[in-house]
């Protein structure tokens, strides 16, 4: 009996080791593709200049500058709605059936495929507000598609806080607010903001949502106003690798293209890691 556990053991431990190389490889084999063949257009003038002639020459400075635009709206709306509404379901609100149905509800809309957020944004605020497609519209889809992410990555953060540090505080007479700001968000922080940024980093890279609610494929100008349409780099991405009537002669510009926004959502990740740790030595 000792022995076939020891063997089931061994057997198990190496499936995961062997789960992990294959994700590795599978992810170094992805990279290398696309550093090797995009790392060749990679220049100050790629990186800063708008692009010309149908996309076949330039930059896509626009595509960059689109990308950050509306990343940042999207962070306006996620970050405080969605670390509010956690601290309010993990504090506040009563643990019943109701509060059982808002988390599997909130868990639900983190699988809802990301078009069915850019039709419901479409409607919203391209159509209902009359915000028209924009860089305000596209965030805002982007920040409703990232609030799921959000709130439950925060929530799960508060929740590894012991409750003595809250029972201490209100022991000593703070208020329960007081007790949440002075000895559960400090700690918990770290862990929010990861998923926040994770989650940001997600929203960079999405297609669907702001191909129907204000990316467009070229435009002669940056926006000036959250009203105007935009250029970004996943829909800049996606045109020069499927659309374009030039592929093959794009195609190294579609590397290029890709290696940036790689090289955005890891900076954004490493970040969040940055982040974490610098939060957590500190409260050390």
């Amino acid at each position: 009996m000792i022995r076939r556990k020891s063997v089931a053991q061994f057997l198990g431990f190496w499936a995961l080791r062997l789960s992990v190389w294959l994700v590795l490889g599978v992810l170094a084999l992805l990279l290398y593709d696309i550093i090797r063949r995009g790392a060749g257009v990679i220049n100050w003038e790629f990186l800063t200049k708008p692009p010309r002639r149908g996309m076949t020459e330039g930059g896509i400075f626009p595509a960059i500058f689109g990308t950050l635009l509306v990343t940042m709206v999207t962070a306006v709306l996620a970050i405080p709605v969605g670390m509010f509404a956690a601290i309010y379901l993990n504090e506040y609100a009563r643990q019943n059936r109701f509060t059982r149905l808002i988390r599997l509800s909130i868990r639900n809309l983190s699988g809802v495929p990301s078009i069915v957020y850019g039709l419901f944004g479409v409607i919203l605020f391209v159509n209902l507000l009359k915000f028209g497609t924009s860089i305000l519209s596209a965030g805002l889809t982007l920040g409703l598609m990232t609030l799921p992410w959000t709130v439950t990555a925060s929530e799960e953060s508060l929740k590894t806080i012991p409750a003595a540090y809250r029972e201490g505080a209100l022991a000593l007479g703070a208020t329960k607010w007081q007790a949440i700001r002075t000895n559960v968000l400090p700690y918990a922080l770290p862990g929010m903001l990861t998923g926040t940024i994770l989650g940001l980093a997600r929203a960079a890279g999405e297609t669907a949502p702001i191909m129907f609610t204000g990316a467009a494929f070229s435009l002669p100008f940056l926006p000036k106003s959250l009203s105007d349409q935009f250029m970004a780099l996943p829909y800049h991405l996606y045109i020069m690798a499927t659309q374009h009537h030039d592929i093959a002669k794009v195609r190294p510009l579609a590397y290029g293209t890709a290696l940036v926004l790689v090289g955005m959502i890891f900076g954004l990740n490493l970040t969040a890691v940055v982040l974490r740790y610098r939060l957590r030595r500190r409260r050390r």
